[in-house]
Formats: C-alpha cells, structure tokens, sequence
C-alpha cells in the first residue's frame, strides 16, 4: 500500500472527457488511485506527502503501444538498417542469456521512467520472427526485471514462423547449447508464461503475438494450423493478440481467413492499407499503433488521420529502442504531425490535443486500458507525470496543450509515478541506483558482443 500524495499548484491537463485544463489545480492521490482532482484543495490527514508542481504540467502518464524488449542493448550496431537487422538477428539467437534480458528491461525500463512512459506495449524479441520464447527463462527475467523498476507493462510473447528454421544458442557460463526452435513448443512456453503472471503483479500483463502472415503464407498449412492455435490459446486465456508489421491487405487476408481479430487486437503500423483493411478494422474494433519513427514509415503510410475520422482507435508507438529510435513520446508526437501535415500539405492536421490523446487515452483504449489508465480521474490508477515547463524552449506559459505536443522532450520530465509510487523526482530515480543500472547493462553489452563472435 503507498501513502497518500498530493500533487498542487501545477497546470493539470486531466484527458477527461472534457479534456479538463487546470491552470492551478491538484491532484490527490491514496492507495495507489485518485480520489480527488480540481481546483480547490482537499482536507488531508497529516501523512499525506505533498509535492509543490509550481511551473510544471502534472499529466497522465505517456502510454506506447510498440515497442521491442532487446532493443536497449543493441543500439549502434552496423552502418544502416539492413546491416542492423542482420546483427539484431544474430544477437537473438546466439548471443543473449537470462542476464541479457534482465539487465536490458531494467535499462529500458530506465529510459521510459525518464521520459514519462508509465506503460508499454513490447514484444519480446525482434519483431515478430525471432522470439526467445523456446523457454521461458528470458521472458521471466524481463518481467520481473520489469516488476523491481515499477512500470505498468504489456509483453506479447509468441512463436516464429512455422516456415523459417531458427536455431537458438543458450548458455551455461562459457559453454553453450544450440536449440532446433519448435513454433508449436514455443506456443505451449507462452501459454506457461501468461498462467505464471495472470494475477502476479498488476502492473504487468503477458499477451500474445503472432506474426503477420500475407494472403499467399496463410495458403500453407502450417501457418494455417499454427496461427489458429495462437487464436485459439488467446481466446482460452482471453489475452488479446498483438502483431506487428501489417500492411497492403494483409489486415483483411487474415481476417477473412482466420477470422483473426476483435476489439482487443493491437496491429502495429498499418501502412498502405487498402479498402477492405479499413473495413475490417471499423467492423471488428481493432486498434492500431502507429509509429511515425518507424522504418515501416518510411517504407508506406499509415493512414492514421484517415482512420481516426472513421472511429478507429488508432494509438502512438515508439517501435523503440532502435536501430534509431528511442522511447521518447514526445518526438513521436512531434514526428506524427510532421509525417501528416506533409502528406496533405496542411498544418492542421493532427493538432496538438489530438496528438496528446493518442500518446495517453487513446494509447490506454488501444491496450483495453482505458477505465484504469490514460486521464487523470478520481477512480482511476495514479499513472502522473509532471513536465518541467519552466525551460526556454517551453517559454512563455500560453497553451500548454501546445507546448508539450511541439516544443517538449522527454528529457522534460521531472517525476514519474505509477500507482501513486514516485519512481522519479527531480529527474532521479527514487528507488534504484541509476549507475548501478548502466554498469549492469553494459557488462551484458560486452558479453554479447563477445558472443556474436563465437562459431
């Protein structure tokens, strides 16, 4: 149980319903949810905590619907992106051990404490075709490393292709096995992981993933027979199924095929979607996470504003944390409006409350979230950050709303909280040794590398 915490003075943009701005409001925050917000100052007891928000913006925390658990320590590598992704590959299957993942959840979960990111959603692994869910060993180190550093967490845990062989090097000190990896064994390993934390820690939830499939791989039977398994195992476990890397038809292909989505789904990117995509995402109540920094944006458009005017829930990811990418919402939201406005050539595409609501309400409802997290409401769970606006970059104090979705970093964050623990203040992590997090990180770095070199 946390003590009671109250939040005064600051600019508090609610996300309520009625986008509620505070120009100097409070916050009120016991046993981890908020039982007071508004204008005038509530009757405390005398344990309550309080913290002066005088020149800052006090939130909802930053919600991002996709992103990758390995990434953090696989930044740098190779001279573009397709050199990347053939080193990414290589560490993923022959180079990491249990101390890997922990030591790179806790620095991504570092990363995201200090941007203000109070959840995500990740996939474990990279992308959807290299996922150490052989075992579930790595997964549990992440999650737990996850549950020490306090964060609210989605991890989609799922199977490779069935059409691509993948052998895995696992270690025991300086000696290592290789591992032939069974899609259908690692469907089994995810059901394990999603039982072992139904219930554990409710800031965390393990969910599925499957990869996408076009409409000639959904022809071949053992894509056919495993991708019905996974449907069938979320449906058992009622978890929802997150993909990533939709595109041309294919939301429609596995639609029609497998009758793959409803309205917990979560599809990453969604570029160049065609008609009958659009259709099956406004009549099965999938969400999208669009990732404007993404290599995929690059590649095609996702039709993000298009899909908003017809009621789609659409959501803001990092894809972080490489090959050039970091958690950093802030620039999403700024890359988003970019990305738009110059497609239409109209400045006035995605404004500046509509951005902040796909980075926080929007992201909340994308993870079936949004009755506990993404606005700040009496009821709902104390996810807060506070934004320093007294910086020349956020200068003068006019519109706020404005300021955050154009001028703000994440390196503007001051606290972060998550169900009413203060995990940052004054741009310090309060319960863990920040050095002690990077030492740890890079002597997992170095492993690796020295791995990568093994034959």
């Amino acid at each position: 149980m946390t003590k009671s915490l109250l939040i005064t003075n600051g600019v508090v943009i609610t996300m309520d319903t009625d986008r509620r701005i505070l120009e100097r409001g409070h916050v009120l925050i016991e046993n981890g949810r908020i039982t007071s917000i508004g204008d005038r100052l509530p009757e405390t007891g005398e344990a309550v905590e309080c913290i002066d928000a005088a020149g800052m913006v006090v939130m909802p925390g930053l919600v991002d619907t996709h992103a990758h658990a390995g990434h953090m320590l696989i930044k740098g590598l190779g001279t573009d992106s397709d050199q990347w992704m053939d080193i990414a590959g290589q560490i993923y299957a022959r180079a990491t051990d249990v101390e890997f993942w922990a030591a790179e959840a806790s620095l991504s979960a570092f990363e995201r404490i200090r941007c203000g990111t109070t959840t995500a959603a990740l996939l474990f692994g990279g992308g959807p075709d290299i996922m150490r869910t052989e075992a579930p060993e790595a997964a549990q180190a992440h999650l737990a490393a996850l549950a020490g550093m306090g964060l609210r967490e989605v991890l989609a845990v799922g199977p490779n292709r069935p059409t691509v062989p993948h052998m895995y090097r696992s270690y025991t000190n300086r000696s290592y096995t290789d591992t032939v990896v069974n899609p259908v064994h690692q469907l089994s390993v995810c059901a394990e992981l999603i039982d072992a934390w139904a219930g554990r820690d409710d800031r965390l939830r393990v969910a599925l993933s499957l990869p996408v499939f076009n409409v000639q791989e959904l022809e071949d039977g053992a894509v056919y027979d495993l991708s019905r398994q996974a449907l069938e195992l979320a449906r058992e476990k009622d978890v929802p199924i997150i993909q990533d890397g939709h595109r041309e038809g294919s939301i429609a292909a596995n639609a029609a095929r497998l009758d793959l989505f409803d309205h917990r789904s979560l599809l990453a990117h969604c570029i160049e979607l065609t008609d009958e995509d659009i259709a099956v995402l406004k009549r099965t109540g999938a969400k999208v996470a669009h990732n404007p920094s993404a290599l995929m944006s690059v590649f095609g458009r996702c039709p993000a504003p298009e899909l908003m005017a017809a009621g789609v829930t659409v959501s803001l990811g990092t894809d972080a944390a490489a090959p050039d990418r970091s958690f950093d919402m802030f620039r999403n939201m700024f890359q988003a409006h970019r990305y738009h406005a110059r497609h239409f050539e109209d400045d006035g595409v995605l404004p500046p409350m509509q951005l902040l609501e796909m980075a926080t309400i929007e992201g909340a409802r994308a993870l079936s979230m949004d009755k506990e997290i993404g606005s700040l409401e009496v009821g709902k769970r104390a996810d807060v950050i506070l934004v320093n606006m007294r910086q020349p970059h956020l200068w003068p104090p006019a519109n706020p709303v404005q300021r955050l979705a154009r001028f703000a970093n994440g390196a503007d964050v001051d606290t972060t909280i998550v169900g009413g623990q203060i995990l940052m203040r004054s741009l310090r992590l309060v319960h863990h040794d920040e050095g002690a997090i990077l030492d740890r990180a890079e002597r997992a770095f170095h492993q690796m590398m020295e791995r990568i070199n093994l034959v």
